[in-house]
């Protein structure tokens, strides 16, 4: 104990006189660290939420807009293009992973094509570091890039990841339920995918299959192209058949177009596919 300390000690005094040091250097080690930094914080805490977000888009040096007037953020489409190969690379891999584990491993929230689409998207835009393994059991030997424009659920969203209602993107949307972290088969291809072509060959690794089968009480159906070119193929979960618990199925798209039951077969002259969609964060992208 040095002759200061002693003398804290000793005198009645004591333990004021450090209180207030220890607050006095606290206050000056966070505006030295938080600097410019927590004065804003402090200013953004009186701004409403869609206020709060823009600036945080803006901070990452994202668009406050929607240039394709898909309801789509233009800070949430990703731009450079090895985002865009790291996130088709894990949306493919953790869709595929679903289909070749055992079924008991398989999270219990994949219950049908909408649900793998869901899962499979908002696992591939989080970080992959070892708690995600330990969280989702996904060991991959030879894990793709990480995206790095954003990861989910750090957004100005938040978790609320899917587009739910028509219309282009307005910065009340972050708060008036325009987006929620649940989206059925219809909306997802009706409010976060665009159509590329009604030619599978155009399809890449991470574009989606869609269907609309008439008469049926479930009638949109989604595939996940997993792989292109001469062994392309899908993944997809089959959903609950009369009480009967779905499968998830990977199959190849050259025996889907020569598929026993031709409303299945994706081919042009089929009514009931849809066509081949990309997602609305990869638009204006090969």
């Amino acid at each position: 104990m040095n002759a200061d300390d002693r003398l804290l000690v000793a005198t009645p005094a004591a333990p004021i006189r450090r209180s207030v040091v220890w607050i006095a250097l606290g206050v000056l080690v966070l505006l030295a660290v938080g600097g410019v930094a927590g004065r804003r914080l402090l200013r953004e805490g009186h701004r409403g939420t869609a206020a709060v977000a823009r600036s945080a888009a803006a901070t990452a040096g994202a668009a406050w807009t929607d240039r394709f007037g898909d309801g789509t953020p233009d800070f949430l489409r990703l731009t450079d293009p090895a985002d865009q190969a790291a996130f088709r690379r894990w949306f493919t891999l953790i869709a595929e992973y679903q289909a070749v584990r055992p079924k008991a491993d398989v999270p219990a929230e994949i219950t049908d094509c909408a649900s793998l689409l869901r899962y499979a998207y908002r696992e591939a835009l989080k970080r992959h570091d070892e708690n995600w393994v330990m969280a989702s059991g996904i060991e991959i030997a030879e894990p793709p890039g990480e995206v790095r424009a954003w990861s989910y659920p750090r957004t100005a969203l938040g978790a609320a990841l899917f587009r739910v209602r028509a219309g282009a993107f307005a910065a009340d949307d972050v708060s008036d339920g325009a987006f929620a972290q649940f989206a059925d088969a219809k909306t997802l291809v009706e409010r976060n995918a665009y159509v590329v072509s009604r030619d599978v060959r155009q399809a890449l690794p991470g574009d989606l299959l869609f269907y609309r089968q008439f008469g049926q009480s479930s009638p949109w159906h989604s595939m996940i192209v997993v792989r292109a070119g001469a062994v392309g193929s899908v993944v997809y979960d089959t959903g609950e058949d009369h009480g009967k618990a779905g499968e998830l199925r990977r199959v190849l798209i050259s025996e889907l177009v020569d598929h026993p039951q031709p409303q299945w077969r994706p081919v042009a002259g089929n009514p009931n596919f849809l066509g081949v969609y990309r997602w609305n964060i990869l638009r204006g992208t090969p």
